[in-house]
């Protein structure tokens, strides 16, 4: 069945935070400086973006909400052009305007979509200077759907529970973006938002899936947090409740132009998603694929919503029940995956292979072993395996480029890399219930039946689609040079 898409327009999001202007320089550097061994540019455009809380703002804006966005700038015309580049997306500006204190600018320079120097021009705002913001705020909560702390540690949100409280009392969700060592200022938020680096700086070192939620537990515990969403990067990202399941969703595989701003864009997503009046679980798979169409782009970019919709339902399962989305998994991230699939009633099935060049016959190979049952597991080889089967030369693609083009074909639920020359050892862990492969011999010849039905699970041999191989293909293009 086909899930629903939040209606944005109706959602209201209250926005506070650092603000900041990125300014970036493009041109393109054709020769070394007779003065420094350093590139010189020669700037052909300037653009002016909204940044760090701003950015947040323009990308909810972007979505179709309604946003309404306070923080701190100088009385410059930095501050002038932030208002008039949130104005122009329809983002309502309270700012408290500093008098001794200039805007946050970053000024970038770009060449060749390399970026090769970052200028930033920023001074710490006085303690008190963010107690300007509380008259702005106050009457913006009447019309607020949700509250999105935005920090980025340059003083605007020097005492975090105030504005936790003042949410508290109008009955709004606070959703923050930490920064720094020390969460307990943000005690009683509905939910925080680290990346991985930033939650080991707090709860240390995690060693495994469990590890990482125990720890969540502690601190949604000791914090009297309602959730914790961490951000893993390329293992994706897990959501952390009391009382709850785990609901982890792998990354969705794809080319990473630039990570700036995808924090951004993944706070957005939830807020405008919640204030949509969407349940989290949904908030969270949404903000996964913003994630994923963000870091495809260069510089502080936004996620429109028509965009948002189109990737979403790209990466909808037709057999999925809940909101998780296929691709790419770490060995313990697919062990929970299957488990939860067992639990909901659903077969697994596993198959394995090399996938060098996908060619017609993987795909409608994979097309029949997901037929088989309700999700299906692609694990393939690392590229030093690959090597030792294929020989030198191969393969032509490497693990991770493997990973995001399987990880995109709508017959494959999870894709995963093991270690080794053979699946024994991940059939093991996950122990899928059918486990297929192509050929024209007897399952005695599939590597690890026995281990299958060792556990009670089933093997099966599928044919493969005649004339398609990947070292034919190698061998035409070579002939044809």
């Amino acid at each position: 069945m086909k899930q629903s898409f939040p209606t944005f327009h109706n959602a209201q999001v209250l926005v506070i935070g650092d603000l900041m202007l990125d300014r970036f320089y493009y041109g393109k550097a054709s020769r070394i400086s007779p003065e420094a061994p350093v590139p010189v540019v020669n700037i052909e455009r300037l653009e002016d973006v909204p940044g760090g809380a701003a950015n947040v703002a323009m990308n909810i804006a972007s979505l179709g909400s309604t946003c309404q966005i306070s923080g701190i700038t100088g009385q410059d015309s930095a501050a002038e052009t932030l208002q008039q580049r949130l104005n122009s997306v329809g983002v309502t500006c309270a700012f408290h305007q500093s008098a001794t204190t200039g805007t946050i600018i970053k000024q970038r320079v770009i060449s060749n979509h390399q970026q090769l120097l970052r200028m930033d021009f920023e001074s710490a705002f006085a303690n008190d200077e963010w107690t300007g913001l509380q008259a702005l705020v106050e009457s913006a909560m009447a019309e607020t759907s949700v509250m999105v702390l935005s920090d980025y540690n340059k003083g605007t949100l020097a005492d975090p529970q105030y504005w936790i409280n003042v949410a508290k009392q109008h009955q709004v969700p606070v959703l923050v973006d930490p920064k720094g060592d020390d969460f307990t200022k943000y005690r009683g938020a509905d939910l925080l938002t680290p990346n991985m680096t930033e939650f080991e700086v707090v709860v240390g070192k995690v060693t495994s899936e469990a590890d990482l939620i125990n720890k969540a537990l502690a601190l949604i515990d000791e914090l009297e947090l309602g959730a914790i969403l961490i951000t893993r990067s390329e293992h994706g990202m897990s959501l952390i409740r009391k009382d709850q399941p785990e609901f982890h969703l792998p990354a969705i595989a794809k080319e990473v132009a630039d990570v700036t701003g995808a924090g951004d864009t993944v706070i957005s997503t939830l807020a405008a998603t919640l204030a949509a009046g969407e349940d989290i679980e949904k908030a969270v798979t949404l903000a996964n694929v913003a994630a994923s169409i963000v870091v495809s782009k260069l510089g502080t970019a936004t996620v429109s919503g028509p965009e948002l919709q189109v990737e979403y339902e790209r990466h909808q399962g037709s057999n999925n029940t809940d909101h998780s989305i296929a691709g790419v998994v770490t060995v313990e991230q697919l062990k929970l995956a299957v488990e939860q699939a067992k639990q909901r009633g659903e077969k697994v099935v596993f198959t394995n292979g090399c996938f060098d060049i996908l060619h017609a016959g993987h795909v409608a190979y994979l097309e029949q072993a997901r037929a088989e049952g309700d999700r299906l597991v692609l694990a393939i080889n690392t590229d030093e395996s690959v090597s030792k089967l294929k020989g030198s030369g191969r393969p032509i693609n490497t693990a991770s480029r493997r990973l995001a083009v399987l990880a995109g074909l709508a017959s494959v639920d999870w894709v995963t890399c093991f270690e080794g020359d053979t699946p024994e050892d991940l059939l093991r862990e996950v122990q899928p219930d059918i486990l297929v492969k192509g050929g024209d011999y007897d399952k005695k010849g599939v590597v690890g039946w026995e281990i299958v039905e060792g556990y009670g699970g089933e093997v099966r041999v599928m044919g493969m689609t005649p004339n398609c191989s990947t070292t034919a293909i190698v061998e035409k293009i070579n002939k044809s040079k």
